[in-house]
């Protein structure tokens, strides 16, 4: 169930019809030819929101309820245990309840369980959840010390090594090869990973990335093994196939053997995990590897207004490289909608509070909480929308935080269900109770749920709205099965938490962009955008700048309907204006020139408006600029000046006074590059002296009267601007 979505998480439809091709209503032509083609390799391109999940559970049904597909044969696999629950769902639906439906690590766990006794003896070794303390320890064994940061990218390191089949030993040369962004020296963290693969041996421990290596290990030693499992598993459907990192991709290629029956689906638009070892590759090159491969496109989006949507093709237009070139462009199928907004703030804090008080006006509106998110570049962005939301009394959940099925409320409504589906009618509690979803709030109601949410946020609230999730979860479940109990529910929460397939919380969410990957809302904000963030300091190479690219398109076709992109001018109140907005949106957002494109010209940009550009160029040579100084100048140091030297020192002359008067060091009021800059452009209007580097919002309003009269020629007294 993707978030806050529309749609019942239990939907009706084809599973009470008999014939096959009642699975085929409601499909597009694209999606009925996907769920169709049941033979021979299948590769889907589908552009964000164009219903793939849809046309690969279709197409897993129509072949199991036609005929053609046995349940047991078929295993879908896909990225993570929420879409795999999801999937289940779907396929029970739909009445292929029999089809395997599971992460590549989950079906690799499962077999590796399974044949562990017969291809090597003994118990399979313990799974350690949480690889961090084992690094940590090896850090310190190797007398490295990390912080909490390193210790983070030092794990995501070894990861990566791990699924690109790289051995301790030969990390160094893979990381530079590769362009890695090292945390540490290359030597040190190849000596940590060492000693960590170490410590494990010695504990009887595996990682989740040795499930999947041992279980390519065994398929490769032992032919009997994987024969067998060949015999089990015939058709193969892969979700998110531009995810796919080398160690899956060999993992896929021993479950097939020599057959194609093969189906993937992806985006290679939306390649955003490539940290992690993930390639386009193997979708970019699927039509080279099977030239008789069947090739369907879905680029109908069903989410996105028009609006949404021509943002969305936008950024893609802009993008270089070869995932580039192989872009879908979308079109949208829904009715027009709001065009998107944009919003420029003096800092952070100011643009939290912006972003709250827009959210709050949708929720009056009749937007639920949980239909909003918030999605922001790193982790760290988030703490300053907590406050704003908590400010403005705007409950809010944080995606990625402590696991739904994990949380204490959650665990005991879970048992007082199941202890009430246990006894049945000699519940008291249920007396005169006879509809499912008021039998859940009468059991609830025991563990402290009420109609009414309390006041405020907090954990009261969190907590409230945890079991707010399971009433829900309880009435679309009891809607999809008018003859369902609470025997039954009970059996789909454990469903559920085993798959970590959580209900929606109605909460406004706060996600990174990675993590709301698969997800949709109708209001998103993006926020956070400026260079520096989106795309972030350390994407240097032209692939990185582009993943970043792609990162900011999957945080744009997460919205239905309202989408917000945002960014502040400096981190802090009263800090200097130095950051520019995201260069992706050059050419995009209102008043910005393309990308090489020339600036418009001052009354185009308004009053106040500003162009941020791409390179800057020099107004007497063209060289690009680099040097701050350089930059405030608009030219290169030893380029001829054309400045008023007469100005320059009025302009030097009024700071001295503005200085002293307010008792601040002259470069405060404005630097010399700044007074320079002034001097040289000689601007007559508002909107000019704002495009000079160095004259943000807040000086604007405080000098531009003075410095404009100046410029005009006129007498300015030292206290003038306090006595206007």
């Amino acid at each position: 169930m993707t978030a806050a979505t529309h749609s019942s998480p239990f939907p009706g439809g084809p599973a009470s019809a008999d014939s096959a091709d009642a699975v085929l209503l409601g499909l597009d032509p694209e999606q009925r030819e996907v769920a169709t083609t049941l033979r021979g390799p299948v590769c889907v391109l589908a552009g964000a929101g164009t219903g793939k999940t849809r046309a690969i559970t279709h197409r897993i049904a129509y072949g199991v309820r036609s005929g053609q597909l046995m349940p047991a044969s078929v295993l879908a696999v896909t990225f993570t245990n929420r879409a795999a629950g999801e999937m289940r769902g779907r396929l029970r639906t739909l009445g292929a309840g029999g089809v395997q439906a599971r992460t590549f690590h989950s079906a690799a766990l499962r077999q590796l369980q399974y044949f562990w006794p017969k291809a090597v003896g003994g118990e399979l070794p313990r799974l350690l959840e949480r690889k961090i303390q084992f690094v940590a320890e090896a850090g310190a064994r190797c007398r490295i010390r990390l912080d909490r940061n390193e210790l983070r990218d030092v794990t995501g390191e070894i990861e990566w090594a791990k699924v690109t089949q790289t051995v301790p030993a030969d990390y160094p040369v893979a990381a530079l090869k590769s362009g890695r962004e090292a945390p540490r020296d290359l030597a040190e963290i190849a000596q940590i990973y060492g000693t960590y693969e170490q410590l494990k041996r010695d504990r009887g421990m595996i990682d989740f990335e040795d499930v999947l290596l041992l279980t390519v290990g065994i398929l490769q030693d032992r032919h009997d093994i994987a024969e067998q499992i060949r015999t089990q598993y015939q058709h193969f459907v892969v979700d998110e196939y531009q995810d796919v990192s080398p160690l899956q991709q060999r993992l896929l290629d021993l479950w097939l053997g020599e057959r194609d029956s093969l189906c993937v689906v992806g985006d290679a638009s939306q390649t955003i995990f490539s940290f992690t070892g993930a390639t386009p590759d193997h979708l970019l090159n699927f039509r080279t590897r099977y030239p008789h491969a069947t090739v369907v496109k879905l680029i109908r989006d069903y989410r996105s207004t028009p609006q949404v949507v021509h943002l969305a093709n936008g950024l893609l237009n802009q993008a270089k490289g070869r995932a580039a070139e192989h872009r879908l462009e979308l079109i949208s199928q829904r009715e027009t909608g709001p065009d998107p907004v944009y919003a420029e703030y003096a800092d952070e804090p100011a643009e939290a509070e912006g972003v709250a008080r827009r959210i709050r006006d949708l929720i009056a509106a009749g937007v639920p909480a949980g239909e909003i998110a918030v999605l922001y570049r790193i982790n760290a962005q988030s703490e300053v929308y907590e406050q704003a939301l908590a400010d403005a009394g705007v409950p809010y959940q944080l995606r990625g935080a402590e696991r739904f099925f994990e949380r204490q409320e959650v665990q005991r409504a879970i048992l007082a269900l199941r202890g009430a589906a246990r006894s049945g009618g000699n519940d008291p509690l249920l007396d005169d109770v006879v509809e499912l979803g008021s039998q859940v709030r009468a059991v609830l109601s025991s563990t402290g749920w009420s109609t009414e949410p309390p006041a405020g946020s907090g954990a009261v609230r969190d907590q409230w709205e945890s079991l707010a999730a399971l009433v829900r979860l309880a009435e679309d479940f009891a809607r999809a099965r008018p003859a369902a109990t609470l025997a039954d529910l009970a059996i789909e929460l454990e469903e559920r938490k085993a798959a970590q397939h959580a209900p929606t919380v109605q909460g406004v969410t706060l996600a990174s962009l990675h993590a709301a990957k698969g997800l949709e809302w109708d209001a998103v904000f993006l926020v956070g955008l400026t260079d520096g963030m989106m795309p972030i300091t350390y994407a240097k190479t032209d692939e990185q700048v582009e993943e970043e690219r792609r990162l900011l398109y999957v945080g744009v076709t997460r919205a239905r309907i309202h989408l917000s992109l945002s960014w502040g001018l400096s981190r802090a109140p009263g800090g200097r204006a130095s950051r520019r907005p995201s260069r992706f949106l050059n050419g995009l957002r209102p008043g910005s020139a393309a990308p090489g494109a020339a600036a418009g010209s001052a009354a185009e940009r308004g009053a106040r408006g500003r162009v941020r550009r791409g390179p800057v160029l020099c107004r007497v040579c063209g060289k690009t600029l680099t040097e701050a100084g350089e930059l405030k100048l608009m030219r290169c140091e030893d380029c001829p000046s054309d400045m008023d030297e007469g100005l320059y020192e009025r302009l030097r002359e009024w700071r001295a006074a503005q200085s002293k008067e307010q008792g601040l060091p002259a470069y405060c009021v404005f630097t010399d590059k700044t007074l320079m800059a002034i001097a040289e452009a000689a601007p007559s209007a508002e909107g000019e002296l704002s495009m000079i580097s160095g004259v943000g919002g807040r000086k604007l309003d405080r000098y531009g009267a003075d410095v404009l009269a100046i410029c005009a020629g006129q007498e300015v007294g030292a206290g003038h601007l306090d006595d206007a």
